[in-house]
């Protein structure tokens, strides 16, 4: 019977109770070493088996911190032996797969995971990705943790549940030690009770120590209690005879758990034959036990740490080489190699880099990582030593660790760098918390990728390309900056088949090298041997250049990629571009899914920056569909982060939101003036290319408030711009532009002749002001069947205001247009998402695989979903969404 934790047991067993009923949560029991973690977990165990919930357990362990998924494969063997963990480069990925996994079970499920400070890091974000997403799953998640700074980190940025647990108090720490050793003398009790502190298993053995060894056994000492209590495992361990004693070593620094295999090193390690005699002495003393498929296990995790803790560097070594010299799995034999390395190894280094790449190029990046991290610390050669580390933190970096990111910059030496290295790690720290420079170093940068391409480094040039090209699109540098970086681009001797050089210049140079950056581009856009990185570099060009059909289709098949492969990092970027390009463009709905779902990657993967980026999408686009006070706050809100942070020239993206917010609330007069601030070079917000995005809402605008003139000078400035770099968004704005500035049927004609089917909200722009002109000239008929469409267009897209304004000018033809129902407004985004995707005909585990969710989540999201939308079943809501 565990004592004085009635309070605790009643949370677990709730926890338990709600899971039963498909409300699935998890719980992190936190406390210091011999608190009753483990205790609390055994009873939570044996209270979901009388519930006849399955049990699924597993131990974190120190000798597996370093293999990726080896916790999530121990807690599910039972399941699924072949679960796609090891060969998964994402913890995202893993995670989805581990939510279909339970859910297809039958029964309710109790996930017991002990120790979990020692998980391997992949584990961790696993199981912290799972719990976040089981409120609607059979399933509770226990993990016990030990308390410490980095776990205390990893808790705040999981987000998980605490039950932390706190000595005992003095009364119930009497009847324990009552318990567990009656009789002793009361100064000998005393002694006990005050060296314990309240520490459960500190009673216990320190208790039994007492009884067995007298007050002797109790001498002063300033050790912690935790390492007094691995002493004690220590001194259980010391009255075993030598070879058991090896016999528990080798197991407690093996990565697996057969025995045959542990036999087998300590064999090695004592230079003789090793038995199952030699295991019998420390099962009978309860320190191991050994199943019937010959598995050994600890009986308590500080026995294996006493154990770590006691040996030397040197026996530890050893016995990874002997543990090597038996295990039968290469990969594993090679971790072991490398934890018997004694210093440098240059040629093991080299190996463990070579085995990086191999699992990077069959994308198991998380495998990749762990493995150039320790190539990095084997390293010989500084300058090898700082390349790994920043190799590795590119690949954290895909997978959206921040943590990791900052951990390996961190301890870079920046003065042992290569010069191309070292333009990385300066880039990267700027990214990661360094603080924004604009284009202050864009020109040393650029000297630094010459200098590479010079060295004759093709692969490392291109790649810093790409890489930098983004913030001259964002920095606004001057001509002289931008002109040599497009020089170094083009002197660089790509391959043909390669697109980065491309991509760079389309970002740098959207203007100048705007037409032949869109005819090449165009041409790569069925191209099927591009990965979804350099599609989703093709996406981001393509999009700077304003070819917003052609950017979706890059992006949208580099995100199909990117799902499946759990690359997060990535996948948020695109989301990004891809609300980007909806929100430009008018699609309200597609902007808000894609937005939100940027917003909540970047959140779960502690990246600000791509968060604030995709809430400014979020901003247009409720500006858009006339959400004036939310789109408002998100400007203000914005505007503060931009201004901390001296990113000022995002501040365009302000000035969209509070133009547009303005247009669309009857202010066209501050309309025009928010949105001009962006066409002047004397503001701050100026930037010269997002204006060219806004010349339609600027003429809309400038035709309400009267400002023609200033929209002709504009015009004026900004053709000879479109004539040089045919950018779509421009030469469309322009035609708009020209329809209100002629004000005449030919112009209004003509406009429309042009070919608009990238472009609907534009095209029903040109249709409800052609039509309110008609109807101004009194050809009320004429203009009915143009406003009919631009209403139809304005509402299909979500942008409200449009559509009232069209239905306004429908009744005054003397037409009665009601505002149609549309119940996909009062879904969340989320909601929104599931919605077109189950429209589309994917299935709930397809969906779930897509969004990162259980596939139990999408089911009830579903069962929401239709009650609000007035539908009964999947086919009515893919009728209604037609």
């Amino acid at each position: 019977m565990i004592v004085g934790r009635t309070a605790q047991i009643q949370a677990l067993t709730a926890l338990l109770d709600e899971a039963a009923h498909y409300r699935g949560g998890a719980l992190v029991v936190r406390g210091e070493a011999g608190i009753g973690k483990s205790a609390l977990l055994g009873e939570a165990c044996a209270a979901a088996g009388a519930r006849g919930m399955r049990v699924l357990t597993t131990t974190g362990v120190q000798a597996e911190v370093q293999l990726p998924y080896a916790g999530v494969q121990h807690l599910f063997r039972r399941l699924r032996r072949d679960l796609d963990a090891t060969a998964g480069e994402s913890p995202f990925r893993v995670g989805v797969e581990v939510l279909g996994l339970l859910g297809a079970l039958d029964e309710p499920v109790l996930l017991a995971v002990e120790d979990a400070h020692w998980l391997d890091r992949a584990s961790w974000e696993v199981l912290a990705f799972v719990a976040r997403r089981l409120e609607a799953d059979p399933v509770a998640l226990v993990l016990t943790a030990r308390d410490s700074e980095d776990v205390g980190r990893l808790l705040v940025a999981a987000a998980l549940p605490e039950l932390r647990l706190e000595p005992l108090e003095p009364a119930d720490a009497r009847v324990l030690l009552d318990q567990v050793a009656p009789g002793l003398t009361l100064a000998l009790r005393e002694r006990v009770l005050a060296e314990s502190a309240g520490n459960p298993l500190g009673l216990v053995e320190l208790g039994g120590l007492a009884a067995r060894s007298g007050g002797a056994a109790l001498l002063p000492s300033l050790l912690p209690l935790s390492t007094r209590v691995e002493r004690t495992f220590a001194g259980l361990v010391g009255e075993l005879s030598a070879a058991t004693r090896a016999l528990l070593l080798v197991a407690a620094l093996d990565d697996g758990d057969d025995l045959d295999e542990v036999l087998a090193a300590t064999a090695r390690l004592e230079d003789r034959p090793i038995t199952i005699d030699d295991v019998e002495p420390a099962a009978v003393s309860r320190l191991i036990s050994v199943d019937e498929q010959y598995r050994l296990r600890f009986r308590h995790p500080l026995l294996r740490s006493a154990l770590r803790q006691s040996a030397s560097a040197a026996q530890r070594r050893r016995v990874h080489a002997c543990l090597a010299a038996v295990v039968a799995a290469d990969d594993r034999r090679l971790w072991h190699r490398a934890a018997a390395a004694t210093g440098p190894d240059e040629a093991l280094a080299a190996e463990l880099a070579a085995v990086a790449t191999q699992a990077r190029d069959r994308r198991a990046v998380a495998i990749a990582r762990a493995a150039i991290e320790r190539a990095a610390q084997l390293s010989e050669d500084p300058q090898e030593r700082g390349s790994r580390l920043l190799w590795a933190a590119a690949m954290a970096d895909e997978q959206g660790d921040a943590e990791s990111v900052r951990r390996l910059l961190g301890v870079v030496d920046e003065a042992q760098l290569r010069r191309a290295d070292w333009f990385r790690l300066s880039w990267y720290r700027e990214l990661w918390g360094g603080g924004w420079t604009g284009s202050a170093r864009l020109g040393v940068y650029t000297e630094l990728i010459d200098a590479m391409r010079q060295a004759g480094d093709v692969e490392l040039t291109l790649d810093s390309l790409v890489n930098i090209c983004l913030r001259f699109y964002w920095s606004n540098p001057d001509d002289r900056t931008r002109i040599r970086f497009v020089e170094v681009a083009e002197l660089v001797d790509a391959p043909v088949d390669d697109v980065r050089v491309l991509c760079a210049l389309a970002q740098a140079a959207p203007v100048e090298r705007g037409a032949y950056c869109l005819d090449g581009l165009t041409a790569l856009q069925y191209r099927l041997d591009l990965t979804p990185s350099r599609l989703n570099d093709l996406g981001f060009a393509a999009s700077t250049l304003s070819a917003y059909a052609l950017s979706n289709r890059f992006l949208t098949a580099s995100v199909t990629a990117l799902r499946t492969q759990g690359r997060v990092g990535v996948l948020m970027h695109a989301l990004s571009c891809l609300a980007y390009n909806a929100a430009i463009v008018g699609d309200v709905r597609a902007a808000l899914s894609a937005a939100a779902e940027s917003v909540a990657l970047a959140t779960e993967t502690r990246r600000p920056s791509w968060a604030l980026a995709a809430e400014l999408q979020l901003g247009l686009a409720e500006a858009l569909r006339g959400n004036s006070d939310t789109a408002a706050q998100i400007a203000d809100a914005g505007e503060t982060l931009l201004l901390t942070a001296g990113m000022h020239t995002m501040l365009s993206l302000i000035q969209r939101i509070r133009g547009v917010v303005a247009l669309v609330d009857g202010r066209p007069e501050e309309a025009f003036r928010q949105l001009l601030r962006v066409f002047d070079p004397a503001d701050v917000a100026y930037h010269p290319y997002q204006r060219l995005t806004l010349v339609g809402h600027l003429a809309e605008a400038a035709a309400f408030s009267g400002a023609l003139d200033e929209i002709r000078a504009v015009v004026a400035e900004l053709t000879p711009i479109a004539e040089t770099s045919r950018s779509p968004v421009l030469m469309v704005g322009l035609r708009y532009a020209g329809a209100v500035l002629a004000d005449t049927a030919a112009a209004y004609d003509a406009a429309l002749a042009a070919d608009l089917k990238d472009w609907p909200f534009e095209r029903a722009r040109l249709q409800l002001a052609y039509g309110a002109w008609l109807r101004r000239q009194r050809q009320a008929a004429d203009s009915r069947p143009l406003l009919r469409a631009a209403a139809a267009t304005f509402d299909a897209l979500g942008t409200t205001p449009w559509a009232e304004r069209a239905r306004a000018e429908l009744r005054a033809t003397g037409e009665s247009r009601r505002k149609p129902i549309d119940a996909i407004d009062a879904l969340t985004p989320q909601e929104q998402q599931i919605a077109r995707l189950a429209a589309d005909g994917l299935s709930n585990r397809e969906i779930a695989e897509r969004l990162f969710l259980s596939p139990r989540t999408v089911t009830t999201h579903l069962y929401r979903i239709y009650p609000k939308v007035g539908v009964k079943s999947r086919n009515e809501l893919a009728a209604m969404m037609v």
